[in-house]
C-alpha cells in the first residue's frame, strides 16, 4: 500500500474535546471497515482549523471514498515519496567517518 497524507480543512477542529475526537475517531472507523482492507489510518495530527492525517492506502481513490463515507474533507491529498527523520543525518556522519577510516 502506499502512504498518503491527508489535509483536512475542519473550522474549529483545533478546540474538539477529547470525547468529540473519539466520536470523530468511531465515524472514521466505521468507513474504514466498509472499505478494509485497502486502506487503513496511521494516525492525525489536529491543529486550530485543520488535521493532517496518515493514511496507506491502495490508491488515492480510495482515500476520497473514505472522505465521502465518514463526512471528513479530504482538502488536499498528497503520496508520501520518502520518510526521513534526524537519523538519516547521523547514519551519513557516521557513514562518512567510516569510509574515511578505511581510505587512511
Amino acid at each position: 500500500m502506499k502512504k498518503y497524507v491527508i489535509e483536512r480543512e475542519i473550522p474549529g477542529i483545533g478546540a474538539s474535546t477529547p470525547a468529540q475526537l473519539c466520536a470523530g475517531a468511531e465515524t472514521s472507523n466505521e468507513a474504514l471497515a466498509q472499505l478494509a482492507p485497502d486502506i487503513q489510518w496511521v494516525q492525525s495530527y489536529v491543529v486550530r482549523d485543520r488535521t493532517f492525517c496518515i493514511y496507506l492506502a491502495r490508491d488515492e481513490a480510495l482515500i476520497r471514498q473514505h472522505a465521502e463515507r465518514s463526512g471528513f474533507p479530504a482538502t488536499r491529498i498528497h503520496e508520501v515519496c520518502s520518510v526521513f527523520d534526524p537519523s538519516a543525518a547521523t547514519s551519513l556522519v557516521v557513514r562518512t567517518a567510516r569510509a574515511r577510516k578505511e581510505a587512511s
